[in-house]
């Protein structure tokens, strides 16, 4: 997972970070980005794509990442998600990681197929949480704070069951809402899944 990272140092860049998102598809809580920059490449847990790894792993992996990188998170919530539309509410949650990361790199290694609006050089690499080891990483430290957001966010309405489906649409998820309406923290513009209670807009 270090052929990225190995080509663009070969190509005389020193310092490349790699930003991934966790939340574009779940009906309720914010996106999330972390952004990593690696001071080592060699882990004892395993860093994958974090949906391959249990939340177990991932809560492993997340605290020897923590300990042998510099990184930053960018936050974007619902109401923005809303406002600008989830697209562009997820490119500036990964520019608000990467303006915030420290040192600042000189090369961007990007999950997914759509560019950012940076001043730095980048790459885009589709399905880059299972080839970059910068980008995994990346991926590992959104996927567990956004998951401790919604556990928290569970705490103020449980009735919805936050903790177990993060904001997804699974049939619990989606029973809640048809008998109980959005909660303040569900995105409005996620209005279509033919619930009556929670319509297309």
């Amino acid at each position: 997972m270090l052929d990225y990272e190995h080509k663009y140092e070969s190509r005389g860049y020193k310092i490349i970070a790699g930003v991934d998102e966790a939340g574009r598809g779940p009906l309720a809580g914010p996106v999330v980005s972390a952004a990593v920059i690696l001071k080592s490449y060699d882990f004892e847990n395993r860093i994958d794509d974090s949906k391959r790894l249990t939340p177990g792993q991932r809560e492993k992996a997340a605290v020897e990442i923590r300990e042998k990188a510099f990184i930053s998170l960018g936050i974007v919530n619902e109401k923005v998600i809303d406002k600008i539309n989830i697209l562009e509410a997820t490119r500036l949650s990964m520019v608000k990681a990467l303006s915030f990361l420290r040192p600042q790199p000189d090369f961007v290694l990007i999950d997914g197929n759509t560019p950012l609006a940076l001043s730095l050089p980048s790459q885009t690499i589709i399905g880059g949480d299972a080839k970059s080891l910068s980008i995994a990483c990346a991926s590992i430290i959104a996927k567990v704070t956004r998951d401790r957001i919604m556990s928290l966010y569970h705490g103020k309405w449980p009735e919805y069951g936050f903790r177990q489906h993060k904001g997804y649409g699974t049939k619990g998820h989606l029973e809640a809402l048809r008998t109980r309406g959005p909660s303040p923290i569900h995105r409005q513009s996620f209005h279509c899944h033919g619930l009556e209670s929670y319509e297309q807009v």
